[in-house]
């Protein structure tokens, strides 16, 4: 157990990677842009960071090319850095963690993830006492899960869902420690999906912290109707 008091005194940045133009979504714009109920996806996303009283800062990385950006209310808040991203996300939120070096802990969370509760985001907040690797939001995988044989969309087998999570974000560490796995798994050519993956490519075993299923990410049309559905309810 790590010294609650030491732990409290720790600075914790957040960095939001949205620099993505999302194709799969078939929209006129990124899909972080894209309005629910008078707020973009992103401004969600955001406010639920700045909204914990923890959080000192967001570092957003946005595309050279992003028109949409600086015309947000968001891009006014003292607590906003806005930098440029990489060709990738890994790459971004590399860029992201360079700007938060100083910081203790570092949180990382999609710009496309609107509906993130508070109390989700104390528990995953609440590591810092008690781990000095950090860890993930995570849900239990409840669906069946099946293999498919390469390239062919047929059954290979039945893969037991005991232990098998989906990985959400935020996801939270120490800063220095994540820019080291990330530089070096990026380095070796490792195919980094998601920061705890970066970690784990360095040895670490990041921590699981249960958080709510309706923290979706927002990748194809039918997730906007469900993220409207949930942000609806919570406002």
């Amino acid at each position: 157990m790590i010294n609650p008091s030491i732990s409290a005194r720790l600075s914790i940045v957040a960095v939001v990677p949205a620099a993505g133009i999302g194709t799969r979504m078939r929209s006129v714009c990124p899909k972080q842009y894209l309005s629910i109920q008078g707020k973009t996806i992103l401004e969600y996303s955001v406010m639920a960071l700045l909204s914990h009283e923890e959080v000192e800062r967001i570092i957003v990385s946005i595309s050279p090319d992003d028109s949409y950006f600086y015309d947000l209310p968001l891009a006014k808040d003292a607590r906003i850095q806005v930098l440029h991203g990489g060709i990738n996300r890994a790459e971004s939120v590399l860029a992201g963690l360079r700007a938060a070096k100083n910081a203790d802990w570092v949180l990382v969370h999609d710009a496309a993830r609107p509906c993130l509760h508070k109390d989700d985001l104390s528990n995953l907040l609440e590591l810092r006492y008690k781990s000095k690797v950090g860890g993930i939001l995570a849900t239990p995988v409840r669906d069946t899960m099946k293999r498919s044989r390469s390239g062919i969309d047929v059954i290979k087998h039945t893969v037991t869902r005991e232990w098998l999570w989906h990985a959400l974000t935020p996801q939270f560490f120490p800063c220095k420690l994540l820019i080291m796995c990330l530089e070096y798994a990026l380095n070796q050519g490792c195919n980094v999906t998601d920061e705890a993956s970066a970690l784990e490519y360095c040895g670490y075993h990041p921590i699981l912290v249960p958080g709510r299923y309706d923290n979706i990410k927002i990748t194809r049309p039918e997730d906007f109707a469900l993220a409207q559905l949930c942000l609806s309810k919570n406002n």
